[in-house]
């Protein structure tokens, strides 16, 4: 009778059943997989840097339109000379005039600065320049380095300075109207006018 090979005998332990290669060696126990990781939470880094908030676009109805801007006002009417009235008869307006240029100078005026204007007998400085003709009289007007001074009839020759001093020293009303108006324009800060106080308002049409 052919004999039967008996089967081994599998132990089996606590931990169960262990599985056997074929080469007969116990094949490790399999490790369980592992599952998906859970998502870790993250990590508190530095905060980055902020970003301004973008100013607030302006709609076209919000800019203001440009008006029309309006014309240059000219410097001359911006600041216009001060009056200033010394009274005076007529035989004396031409020596108040006199004291007011030295008054002027005693303050600090360079005398190309100050203009003299009479309405009746002329200065004896300008009788004297005037000796040597117009040509030579006018270039000191022009270089402007001395009191200048000159007559009603032709001041309107001269060039502006910043004060002008006027001497109503006679003449017609009619020179006077003339004179007053041209000392005017030719003064630059200050008018200075001797002589009568109501013929001067009259024809200057101010109060001064």
């Amino acid at each position: 009778m052919p004999l039967i090979p008996e089967e081994p005998q599998i132990h089996e332990s606590a931990q169960g059943p262990r599985a056997t290669s074929a080469s007969g060696r116990t094949a490790p126990t399999p490790r369980p997989v592992p599952g998906p990781r859970p998502v870790a939470p993250p990590r508190p880094g530095r905060p980055g840097p902020l970003r301004p908030t973008p100013p607030m676009q302006r709609t076209p109805r919000d800019m203001a339109k440009p008006g029309p801007s309006g014309p240059a006002v000219p410097a001359a009417a911006a600041a216009a000379p001060q009056i200033q009235l010394i009274p005076a008869s007529v035989e004396s307006a031409l020596d108040s005039a006199e004291e007011a240029v030295d008054l002027l100078l005693d303050s600090g005026r360079a005398p190309g600065d100050v203009l003299v204007i009479t309405t009746g007998t002329q200065h004896p400085w300008a009788d004297h320049e005037l000796s040597f003709g117009e040509a030579a009289y006018w270039a000191q007007h022009d270089a402007g380095d001395d009191v200048f001074y000159t007559d009603a009839a032709v001041v309107s020759r001269a060039a502006t300075r910043p004060v002008v001093v006027v001497a109503v020293n006679g003449g017609s009303d009619d020179v006077a109207a003339t004179a007053l108006p041209l000392a005017l324009s030719r003064a630059g800060a200050l008018l200075i006018v001797c002589g009568d106080p109501q013929r001067i308002n009259s024809v200057l049409g101010i109060g001064v």
